[in-house]
């Protein structure tokens, strides 16, 4: 089954209206008490009388799709290394699950990425006016070593202040409160004595070693989010970004937080999916975004508690970790969003390119009003779409909607941000082709900003000047832009979305997944189908090839 097959959504049939066909192959089930339904004299005549859409009755739960055998890149790259899973190699029998190896590809990419940092590793971070930018390994974690007072010992972050500082609105560190605490354990763990240069790069060391693990427990939460495509997660393990921008800065904390958040939300424990979302909220602003969808996908299912068991388990888990450093130091903890508030249009954005070009000069306070104009009416677009949608949206699909709207609206677009969105276009949109062109617009980008620095940073003017670079913006915006634009798509035209185009419904939803709408802008309202396939006693099998797989996968 590949994306090709854009057959009709069976969404619009009303009941008794649909071609025969097998019901394992995505026709909706017939109605009656026979298939387990309650239905009075009054609801049949009801039904007579307005026929409800039902959703498509999906494969067996224990089923494995195969992205080699429905994706037609993932088929030819496949061709590399043997040809699809189940023609030369069983599918994930024995030790190695889908989980292992996703972790095992994840690690050798990762470390691929520590050894394109070798050159500033060496000398680049120190020495040479231009050298960190020349070979595109600039990283913020050995400067802000000593530059956020972290070499000193017992130095405090948010209670102490930055040794030497000038600027008035960086007295303190200006990163939110938990990712502070993960660079305070890293310097915890770096070597106490030596030279400052090997300090830093010792620092460098083991927050890489911390980073690898996050990105191992994303991958892995990724793969187990929905149940029947683990190997989805591929798309996260063999990213060119992953690669590029994981030691930059310290983003993956957030991002393994939030996978995890999500998977829990996926097996349908929405508390502790609270917990791990208020925890990645405390250690970077973009997670709290996913409430937004949450909440509006809660409520045309009717599921409004469980969403208010997630809102309460998120506030509470952010409140635990932000209140003692409130207390301690309320102006310390306040200054990443203090500084937020009063940073300038900065690298990455489109305000930039108004602003260099002379389009655009107004103060911060006017920019920051814009910005939040313009997130405000991408936020009512989504809203639209998660409650006027024909068929309701699946949550990652609003998910990477939300948070690519805050990136293409924010002042400041830091290469590193493309993490953010990664597991969510891997869970909303997982096709090969459509990725591998956002991941060669983010790769341009990360290329065109250290060039662009290095430009600027010597009288030697070698790089880019301001134009490319501004096309390299450009590039990066049309990307993300790009995967919105197909992710809209899917919701709008469900048949063309690759996980639903073999009667799933919302796999990461949990308690959304199959549900009926309770309410809706458009009145119409779809109905989970009135019986689902049961697994056959072989056990899980590859939904394409039908080879055994491992049910830890």
């Amino acid at each position: 089954m590949t994306s090709s097959d854009h057959q009709a959504d069976e969404a619009d049939v009303p009941d008794g209206d649909s071609p025969g066909g097998d019901a394992g192959a995505g026709s909706p089930a017939p109605e009656g008490p026979s298939h387990g339904s309650e239905v009075t004299a009054d609801d049949d005549a009801a039904a007579h009388r307005r026929p409800q859409p039902r959703l498509p009755v999906p494969p067996p739960e224990d089923t494995v799709v195969v992205p080699a055998d429905e994706d037609p890149v993932a088929a030819v790259g496949s061709e590399l290394f043997g040809g699809p899973p189940g023609r030369r190699a069983l599918l994930g029998v024995g030790w190695w699950s889908a989980a292992r190896m996703l972790a095992v590809l994840t690690i050798v990419i990762f470390a691929l990425g520590m050894i394109q940092k070798v050159p500033c590793y060496d000398s680049g971070w120190f020495f040479g006016a231009t050298a960190q930018y020349d070979h595109a390994c600039y990283s913020d974690v050995p400067h802000l070593f000593s530059l956020r007072g972290f070499n000193l010992p017992g130095n405090i972050p948010y209670v102490d202040k930055i040794p030497g500082s000038t600027d008035p609105s960086m007295q303190y560190l200006e990163y939110p409160v938990l990712t502070g605490v993960f660079m305070w354990a890293a310097a915890a763990l770096t070597p106490g004595t030596g030279a400052e240069m090997y300090r830093e790069q010792m620092f460098w060391l083991v927050n890489a070693g911390m980073l690898m693990i996050c990105a191992v427990v994303a991958v892995v939460a990724v793969s187990r989010t929905h149940r029947r495509r683990p190997w989805d997660a591929l798309l996260f393990a063999l990213a060119p970004v992953l690669a590029l921008d994981s030691t930059i800065n310290w983003d993956l904390l957030a991002v393994a937080l939030t996978a995890v958040g999500m998977a829990l939300w996926s097996r349908r424990f929405p508390v502790w999916a609270g917990v791990l979302l208020g925890l990645a909220t405390a250690a970077k602003l973009y997670p709290v975004f996913l409430l937004g969808p949450l909440l509006l996908l809660c409520l045309r299912a009717g599921r409004m508690r469980e969403f208010w068991q997630a809102f309460v388990g998120a506030a509470v888990a952010w409140l635990v970790v932000d209140i003692p450093f409130m207390v301690a130091n309320f102006s310390g903890w306040a200054t990443f969003y203090t500084f937020s508030e009063s940073r300038g249009v900065d690298f990455g954005s489109f305000w930039l390119i108004l602003s260099q070009n002379g389009w655009l000069n107004v103060s911060t306070g006017t920019v920051n009003a814009l910005t939040a104009v313009l997130l405000g009416l991408c936020c009512l677009g989504i809203a639209w779409l998660a409650l006027g949608a024909h068929r309701r949206p699946r949550f990652a699909q609003l998910a990477f909607l939300v948070v690519a709207a805050f990136v293409l609206t924010n002042k400041v677009y830091s290469p590193q941000y493309v993490l953010w969105l990664v597991p969510l276009a891997v869970l909303a949109r997982p096709r090969w082709r459509d990725f591998l062109i956002w991941q060669t617009c983010e790769v341009l980008y990360f290329l065109g900003i250290w060039y662009y620095l290095a430009y600027t940073s010597s009288t030697a003017q070698k790089g880019l000047p301001m134009d490319w670079y501004h096309a390299a913006v450009a590039v990066h915006i049309m990307g993300t832009l790009f995967m919105s634009v197909m992710i809209i798509r899917d919701i709008l035209l469900p048949s063309w979305d690759p996980v639903r185009v073999d009667g799933s419904d919302d796999p990461s939803g949990g308690v959304l997944d199959g549900a009926g709408d309770v309410f809706t802008l458009s009145g119409v309202k779809v109905q989970p189908a009135a019986a689902r396939q049961s697994a056959g006693p072989a056990g899980p099998t590859s939904f394409a090839t039908g080879t055994a797989v491992d049910p830890g996968a």
